[in-house]
């Protein structure tokens, strides 16, 4: 036998004190009725969501043309099997047709003498810099030393007009 805790003995003395004799079967018998009542309607909706799921696999099939009588098919006769296909003939396309590329020949460069000025760099004409050195040539113009690797750096102006050349101090 279970032992009813604290609050059910406490329901139970007000309920007897309060209510008449029947009162406690007649809430039980509402609150079963409820239940029950929800319970079939939770079925009902669970029912006729099946049966419209069902129906709208049915509409989409059904076949289109299921109101159409069916049509008697007699034998083919010599002159429909001959006539009931479509003979496809290729042929190849025509040279004038085709889109054909060629490489240009070698490419021709006029220049005059005047513009032109050759620069040549011997090994004995130049001697490598460092960093500090780099960054005093740009003392006037704000730039920072970017590495991007190992062996890999770049020289990166603030004003962007500062990259395609000033004078060297």
């Amino acid at each position: 036998m279970s032992r009813k805790t604290d609050n059910e003995e406490l329901l139970d003395d007000v309920l007897a004190e309060a209510a008449p004799a029947d009162f406690r079967e007649a809430l039980l018998d509402t609150t079963l009725r409820q239940v029950r009542r929800r319970r079939r309607l939770r079925r009902a909706r669970n029912v006729a969501g099946v049966v419209a799921a069902l129906l709208l696999l049915g509409a989409l099939v059904w076949p289109k043309n299921a109101k159409q009588t069916p049509i008697a098919i007699a034998p083919p006769t010599k002159k429909a099997v001959e006539q009931s296909y479509t003979l496809v003939t290729t042929q190849p396309l025509s040279p004038d047709n085709m889109v054909q590329t060629h490489p240009f020949g070698t490419p021709q460069i006029i220049t005059s003498r005047a513009t032109v000025e050759i620069v040549q760099t011997a090994a004995e004409n130049f001697h490598l810099i460092n960093d500090e050195q780099l960054l005093a040539l740009t003392a006037d113009h704000p730039a920072i030393l970017v590495r991007t690797g190992p062996h890999s750096e770049e020289l990166v102006f603030a004003n962007p007009q500062d990259a395609k050349g000033f004078p060297a101090n």
